[in-house]
């Protein structure tokens, strides 16, 4: 069901993307996007979703009233083009793969770095130095702690992985022993 849902927001954030990049207004969209998103999370607002008694224009004015003016006239049309196709809960999709978009224009690459234990702010950088050498963006570092890594650590961006934790060395050196 995920991969539906992304589908389906895929077009309509990709088009709020084109719009927002050919206006210069990546950063106030993606905050309004966001924003929408949460609205449309909250479960006193979930349920009306599919409620048939509420109109697409009641539920469009009602995120539009809580998400603010962050949307602009082109956000607020875009969220009710949404309301009209029966598509606000595909907000918080659309909103992640439009900040995907804009971090790809910005230059900006996520990566989860897993260690066995917590790094240091010395080694956090080093290791954010290194990824902005090998990927050519500025790194965004979100830390996590395995302690089944043993040692090491296990970093990912994107379909980029690589493994360089005690663990998986040794099950590999266990496999090359038992081959």
């Amino acid at each position: 069901m995920a991969a539906d849902k992304t589908t389906i927001a895929r077009p309509y954030a990709r088009a709020a993307f084109e719009d927002a990049r050919e206006k210069g207004r990546l950063a106030e969209w993606s905050q309004g996007l966001g924003t929408a998103a949460e609205v449309v999370s909250d479960p006193r607002v979930a349920h009306l979703l599919g409620n048939p008694e509420v109109t697409p224009a009641e539920l469009a004015q009602l995120v539009l009233d809580i998400s603010g003016a962050g949307l602009g006239n082109d956000g607020r049309n875009f969220v009710r083009a949404l309301a009209e196709n029966h598509r606000l809960g595909s907000l918080p999709e659309i909103a992640t793969l439009f900040g995907a978009m804009k971090d790809t224009a910005d230059g900006v690459a996520d990566v989860t770095v897993t260690s066995a234990t917590v790094l240091d702010s010395a080694q956090a950088e080093r290791i954010t130095a290194a990824l902005a050498r090998r990927l050519r963006r500025r790194i965004r570092l979100h830390c996590a702690v395995d302690p089944r890594l043993i040692g090491g650590a296990v970093l990912r961006a994107g379909d980029l992985v690589i493994d360089g934790s005690l663990r998986s060395r040794l099950e590999r050196m266990a496999y090359e022993l038992t081959a």
